[in-house]
């Protein structure tokens, strides 16, 4: 816990930040100030924070399913799958709740991540770039295949919405939703040490006694639910659970229970500090946290790959 202490103190002058930016002054009158915070700027604050902590613990969860640290649901299909129910849903039932549009669009995003799990099993594991490509395909398929569909019935707007991830539409009784990512990490807190197990691979997992295809699926059902939730309500966000494991791991080591907390933290303040980023850069107007988490988050990657390339000839 002491180790947190200083993440957490960041998290909170990032919330500060955010709940004092934006383009209505805070200092008009009382109730101005009061019914900004309460409607928009809260929920905001606290939409970016479970995002991003959703997303960082599922780039966990799949890294530690596939034993690649290079993976993340980005590359796994995942956030497509789940436009592809979300489309589905849209189409048959228009009108349906938000819970009911979560709960189907989970669940092809279970169906995806499931799919692309079956196609790792067939791919060479001696470079570990190879399993990152196939998924960039795979992904870009399930994304043609949702762009068609809403092409052809006019839904082409909602697809642009669901890739963007942007909390700029945020309001309070628009997010609340998020809040499942904290029932999943506790859920994720349970099984961590079947996901540790599981990431030494099947063979001895099972010697371990570990249920393989048991902690698969719980795996697989964790990632598909939490990118479901943060689609649904804000949008796809690229780079999330592929940077913020690997920071992690590298300054903390490889013990998941020992992790999660910084890895939920660190997922959530990336991703406040994105927004909060996004929206000072153009101010009043805004970029969206996904654009400005992409480019932030390309660069740091492409950095501690470039580190982890240099030790290995080192």
């Amino acid at each position: 816990m002491r180790r947190l202490i200083p993440a957490l103190i960041a998290l909170a002058v990032l919330a500060m930040a955010s709940l004092l930016t934006g383009a209505t002054n805070l200092f008009d009158s009382p109730l101005d100030r009061s019914m900004v915070l309460a409607v928009s700027r809260l929920p905001r604050t606290m939409a970016a924070l479970l995002a991003g902590a959703g997303l960082a613990l599922a780039g966990v969860v799949i890294q530690q399913t596939m034993r690649n640290r290079l993976v993340e649901p980005g590359l796994t299909g995942t956030p497509e799958a789940a436009m592809i129910g979300l489309l589905g849903v849209t189409l048959i039932a228009p009108g349906a709740a938000l819970l009911t549009k979560m709960s189907v669009a989970a669940l092809a995003a279970l169906l995806g991540t499931a799919g692309f799990f079956a196609l790792s099993t067939r791919v060479p594991r001696h470079d570990p770039m190879l399993l990152p490509i196939v998924g960039l395909i795979y992904g870009g398929i399930l994304g043609a295949a949702a762009l068609f569909i809403a092409w052809t019935t006019d839904l082409v707007q909602f697809v642009g919405i669901w890739q963007t991830g942007d909390f700029s539409g945020v309001l309070r009784g628009r997010y609340e939703l998020l809040w499942l990512i904290a029932a999943l990490a506790g859920l994720l807190w349970l099984f961590a040490d079947r996901l540790t197990i599981l990431g030494l691979g099947e063979d001895q997992a099972r010697s371990l006694g570990l249920n393989y295809r048991q902690t698969v699926l719980a795996g697989l059902a964790i990632v598909a639910m939490a990118v479901a939730v943060v689609v649904v309500t804000v949008g796809s966000m690229p780079f999330v659970g592929l940077v913020v494991p690997n920071i992690v791991s590298r300054f903390r080591g490889d013990n998941l229970r020992d992790n999660l907390g910084l890895v939920a933290v660190a997922g959530g303040g990336f991703v406040l500090a994105s927004d909060v980023i996004g929206r000072l850069v153009r101010w009043p107007y805004e970029i969206p946290a996904a654009t400005i988490f992409a480019i932030a988050g390309a660069a740091i990657f492409l950095g501690l790959l470039g580190n982890r390339k240099a030790r290995a000839h080192g």
